[in-house]
């Protein structure tokens, strides 16, 4: 069973960076970090390879300011985790990994980093698969591809998915409907009140997906102007930033950046469902998913109702087919429903629930597999590059 305890935080008190990262390398499970720079084109990043056991590692890039290497750390290492879970939850035959650039997504950007880094994934051999995430572009991962093949998420015209955001807006929309389910009986979102945290690709493809079923929408982002442009759009209230916590609904959508439950939010909500597409929705996992519980709140795990962009690209393994991920993502619904019928039968927090499932098939598939070492029996654009030894 894969280890889970909350040992983040150990990473950024810790004054011994080595032992520090050898401490969440043990305590977290993860078989790997690489670590990668290059003074010539200003690249700063962290591959994080946490666990193989079901296949190569997926799992996209991220760029944004940092204010530390190490709080860059923790989040490649709580992502790849998460996206470990996501893969096995959503019986996908894939590992997690992710990846972070330091550095502003607005500013610092050029062709070259971005090749730089392309090459330091070419060298893991397939161990680590990338894809697009938080302040990265289309344009972004085409210069990745250029120095590897080991990238989802490029272009049609290259033989890939394109922009996954529709397709995990789908997958969250389905999770959200399947908390209402449980919450209310009925998962008609007609209605409803919807608190959405965010207003870029994911939140603007809910949000129309939401408002066209007839829910009541109440919109912010820490960029109010796009905010108040995707309300205009699909008929939506605006909120400020700082007031999208305290408002009476019933359900906060959170789809943005993590960590927005936590201990100066906890006492804010007003709402029955807590479900949306950001990823480590919960601050402190344990502490904070057990005060959901105790609230009453239902709260669907972000790694299981946001896996729909994984689904996505990952379909681009074996040749895109966009029907055939609409099918697979849209069984999100039943997924989150088994995720909230297994914590209520067992009376653990929901966030436990998903992860014990997803354990279980990890457990039983490693059973017949070893370690993932780079070759692969996968068919299509990828597999004509490596194939999986599932020896």
């Amino acid at each position: 069973m894969l280890e889970t305890p909350s040992v983040e935080k150990e990473i950024v008190k810790s004054k011994d960076t080595e032992l520090s990262i050898f401490n969440a390398l043990e305590h977290m499970g993860h078989e790997q970090v690489v670590v990668c720079s290059n003074p010539d084109t200003g690249l700063k990043a962290i591959i994080a390879i946490h666990n193989t056991t079901l296949g190569p590692a997926l799992g996209g890039t991220r760029m944004w300011v940092y204010n530390t290497e190490q709080e860059a750390l923790r989040d490649v290492l709580r992502l790849s985790r998460g996206m470990t879970y996501k893969a096995a939850i959503s019986g996908l035959n894939l590992g997690g990994g992710k990846a972070v650039i330091i550095g502003d997504p607005h500013t610092d950007k050029n062709e070259a980093l971005f090749r730089s880094f392309g090459r330091f994934v070419d060298s893991l051999g397939g161990r680590y698969i990338t894809a697009e995430d938080v302040g990265m572009t289309v344009q972004d991962m085409e210069w990745i591809y250029s120095e590897t093949k080991f990238v989802t998420g490029i272009p049609e015209t290259l033989g890939g998915s394109g922009n996954p955001s529709p397709v995990t807006a789908f997958g969250v929309y389905m999770g959200v409907k399947a908390a209402a389910q449980k919450a209310y009986g009925s998962d008609s979102l007609v209605g409803k009140r919807i608190a959405l945290q965010g207003a870029g690709n994911v939140a603007s493809y809910f949000a129309e997906h939401a408002a066209k079923e007839g829910a009541k929408l109440f919109i912010s982002d820490i960029y109010a102007d796009k905010a108040r442009q995707l309300a205009k759009k699909v008929g939506a209230t605006f909120v400020e930033a700082d007031q999208i916590y305290g408002l009476d609904v019933d359900i906060f959508a959170p789809c943005a950046l993590g960590g927005v439950v936590n201990d100066d939010t906890m006492d804010l909500f007003k709402c029955d469902i807590i479900a949306g597409g950001a990823n480590n929705i919960l601050d402190a996992e344990d502490r904070h998913g057990q005060l959901l519980m105790d609230r009453g709140i239902i709260y669907a795990p972000d790694y299981v109702i946001n896996a729909g962009g994984v689904i996505n690209i990952s379909s681009e393994l074996e040749g895109y087919n966009r029907k055939q991920a609409l099918n697979q993502t849209e069984k999100i619904y039943d997924t989150t429903l088994s995720v909230l019928n297994y914590s209520e039968e067992n009376g653990i927090p929901t966030h436990k629930a998903s992860n014990e499932l997803a354990e279980q098939r990890i457990a039983k598939v490693g059973k017949l597999k070893s370690m993932y070492t780079s070759t692969s029996k996968i068919s299509g654009r990828l597999g004509e590059m490596y194939r999986l030894d599932n020896r």
